[in-house]
């Protein structure tokens, strides 16, 4: 058994078996890899040697089992494949060969030979030419990317390799023959294949039809600009060469090559002698061809003309008829002439023929000034030089004008005067007036106007004119009113009365004027900077305001004036308001007074007490103290004041007071009297209008008589007391201010 055994594993392995495996892939095309494995089963048999075979050709031998690979597979690497390998047994020194089965492997085109196109089939010279390479992907590998190059004689066209599978030569000419071909390539898998050479004749055609034109501003070739002569051919391909020639002599004026199918002669500056008649030639290697010929005229512009004048007499004066003359020395006919005067057309003449031509004129006082002509043939105006002509005309009546800064001149303005003359000949001098008071004098050389600055003063109100004289005539103006305002000019406030100190109640007249301005003024009046009201004086000078005093009127007073120029203000005036604090004096004074009175004459106070009462019951009031009867109270009482006869509302002042017997229970009561004044309702009683009349009405005022106790029963004896008592004088009146 063992025997048999070992007989079976010794054995030796002869043929092709499964034993041995040739690994391969089944897909293949150009430019792929193959990688080629042969494989054994696992026994004790070792690998002494391994080869691979092609088509039963030895490719490769390994001392150990490994692969065989081919880098980059083309269509020749399709065949049949298999492996072989020599095995050794690894404990006795047995040996065997041992071959795999054959694999066929096929390797698939990735795209075919790339085949170059020309279009047109026929290159002609000039024209340009595509070159195309044609090919396809397999549809298995339609995403690889193809590129393309064309060649001429081994060199690239174009920018080498591209995408595009056509060149455009936008021109092809007879250099450009010679072998073409393109190669078409793919990035991955690395595939090149190149097409087969084409041979590209490019055809020369001849020119034809040669002509000559001439190309010039606006279709005339005008002396000192440039002409350009084009020689050109309808068909003709190649390096052309152009030539230019005078018929009368037949010599080349300018000769060019180049590659287009016409040529350019310039010349810059055409002269007179340049005109002729003149033909061109065209040759690209198969003989010149004359174009016909071909007249050029150079024209003439006018040149710069001549203006003459001939008048009947050395100095033109108005009414005679002058020849105006203009002509130039060179310019092709027909010429038209322009005469002006002042840049003003005057009229035309032409000259067909050339030459010059003729203007006549009537002469009037507006023909002087600058005169000239223009001659124009059609290639550009000429303007002559200018001729003066002057005329001897007397100035008319001038004009004055004032100009100023504003459209109401004010006083320290500076205004200008301009008088001027619509007519007459220089020079011209212009005297100005003010009231018939020459003022100043201006001459203007050249005719026109003149002018004279004044710095205004109020003075300078009044009627203006001026004068014009050119030794032929003197002419006046009419008169000009002009009218200064005046800016006002500080104000100037006064106090009626004109005490720094005054009393409650008192009618304090504030008057504001300013010495210079021009009316209407308005006038604002101030205490503490808080406006008090204001007034207008229409027709100038001052104006006042009127101010019942109060205890709040102590303080400054200002004013200001504006008549729309510019408001000014006055300095500040300082004024003192005095309250009743003089009363209580005066009660005491009266009091003593009364005593003493009573004391001295007890029958006449109970006369004066009669009367009294009397009048009380009656309703009578005393007008003024000299109808009171009794004893004469003292002259200083007896008189009003000063103050009373001053215009204004004065506060309450005591006269009389009651004088008791001896009863202190009662409070004496007092007398008052103030001014009254007439006005129009329609015044307010604090402002002073014009035409106001105040008059003095003293009123008396009765005060209630007080008594201690209004319980008392004793009341009505008290009453009838009362009544009995005396009316004295009061000493505060003495102390008025």
């Amino acid at each position: 058994m063992l025997l048999w055994s070992l007989l079976v594993i010794f054995a030796p392995v002869d043929g092709k078996s499964d034993w041995l495996t040739l690994v391969a892939p089944s897909a293949v095309f150009e430019g792929d890899r193959i990688d080629l494995t042969c494989q054994k089963k696992n026994d004790g048999w070792k690998v002494k040697r391994v080869s691979y075979y092609k088509d039963g050709e030895e490719l490769q031998f390994l001392s150990k089992l490994s692969n065989c690979s081919i880098q980059r597979a083309v269509l020749s690497d399709s065949g049949t494949y298999h492996c072989a390998v020599s095995l050794v047994w690894s404990i006795f020194p047995f040996q065997k060969e041992k071959t795999s089965r054959s694999v066929r492997i096929e390797v698939q085109e990735l795209f075919p030979r790339p085949v170059l196109t020309v279009s047109p089939f026929r290159a002609i010279e000039g024209n340009p030419v595509t070159l195309t390479c044609e090919t396809k992907l397999s549809p298995q590998r339609s995403d690889a990317q193809l590129r393309f190059c064309f060649f001429r004689d081994g060199r690239a066209l174009g920018s080498g390799w591209s995408s595009s599978p056509e060149l455009r030569v936008p021109a092809m000419w007879s250099g450009d023959s010679g072998s073409y071909w393109c190669e078409a390539e793919t990035v991955t898998p690395s595939v090149r294949k190149q097409s087969l050479q084409s041979q590209i004749h490019v055809r020369r055609v001849p020119v034809s039809n040669v002509s000559l034109e001439m190309r010039a501003p606006r279709g005339q070739v005008i002396e000192g600009r440039n002409l350009v002569l084009l020689c050109s051919v309808t068909e003709g391909t190649g390096n052309i060469t152009f030539s230019w020639h005078r018929e009368a002599t037949g010599t080349s004026v300018g000769k060019k090559t180049q590659r287009s199918l016409s040529g350019e002669l310039e010349v810059p500056a055409v002269q007179e002698r340049d005109a002729g008649r003149y033909y061109c030639r065209a040759d690209n290697g198969h003989g010149p061809i004359q174009s016909k010929v071909l007249s050029i005229l150079v024209r003439i512009p006018a040149s710069c003309p001549i203006l003459s004048i001939t008048a009947p007499r050395a100095q033109a004066v108005e009414g005679d008829v002058v020849e105006l003359r203009c002509e130039v020395q060179r310019g092709s006919p027909p010429i038209l002439y322009r005469f002006y005067h002042e840049d003003v057309p005057l009229g035309n003449s032409s000259a067909p023929s050339g030459g010059g031509a003729s203007f006549n004129l009537s002469l009037t006082a507006e023909h002087s000034g600058n005169y000239s002509c223009e001659a124009d043939n059609g290639l550009g105006a000429q303007r002559s030089e200018v001729v003066p002509l002057s005329l001897s005309v007397p100035v008319s009546r001038p004009v004055l004008t004032i100009w100023g800064p504003r459209s109401q001149a004010v006083e320290g303005d500076v205004v200008e005067l301009r008088c001027e003359a619509q007519r007459g000949s220089p020079p011209i001098l212009y005297r100005f007036y003010h009231e018939d008071v020459p003022l100043g004098s201006s001459s203007a050389p050249s005719g026109g106007e003149a002018s004279l600055n004044l710095s205004l003063t109020a003075e300078h109100s009044g009627n203006y004119s001026c004068e014009a004289n050119n030794s032929l005539r003197v002419q006046r103006s009419k008169m000009v009113s002009l009218s200064i305002t005046v800016p006002v000019s500080h104000p100037v406030l006064t106090l009626n009365p004109d005490v720094a100190q005054a009393m409650v109640g008192d009618v304090l007249e504030l008057r504001c004027e300013a010495q210079r301005g021009s009316p209407p003024i308005l006038y604002w009046f101030y205490h503490e900077d808080v406006i008090l009201g204001n007034t207008s004086a229409p027709f100038g000078g001052g104006a006042s305001f009127n101010l019942s005093l109060t205890t709040e009127h102590s303080g400054n007073y200002s004013c200001g004036a504006d008549n729309g120029l510019g408001a000014q203000s006055s300095e500040t005036v300082s004024l003192n308001i005095t309250g009743l604090c003089k009363n209580k004096v005066t009660h005491i004074t009266v009091g003593v007074i009364g005593c003493l009175l009573s004391m001295l004459g007890l029958a006449a106070t109970a006369a004066l007490v009669g009367r009294f009462r009397t009048q009380r019951k009656s309703g009578a009031i005393p007008r003024n103290i000299g109808s009171v009867p009794g004893p004469d109270p003292p002259a200083q009482a007896l008189h009003s004041p000063p103050s009373l006869s001053r215009p204004a509302l004065m506060e309450l002042q005591p006269l009389y007071s009651n004088v008791s017997p001896g009863d202190d229970d009662l409070v004496y009561s007092q007398i008052w009297i103030r001014q009254h004044r007439e006005r129009s309702p329609a015044h307010s009683p604090r402002t002073h209008q014009k035409g106001e009349v105040f008059h003095q009405e003293p009123a008396i005022v009765y005060s209630e008589v007080k008594r201690a106790d209004p319980y008392d029963p004793a009341r009505q004896d008290r009453e009838e007391a009362a009544e009995g008592y005396e009316n004295v004088p009061c000493t505060s009146l003495a102390l008025d201010h």
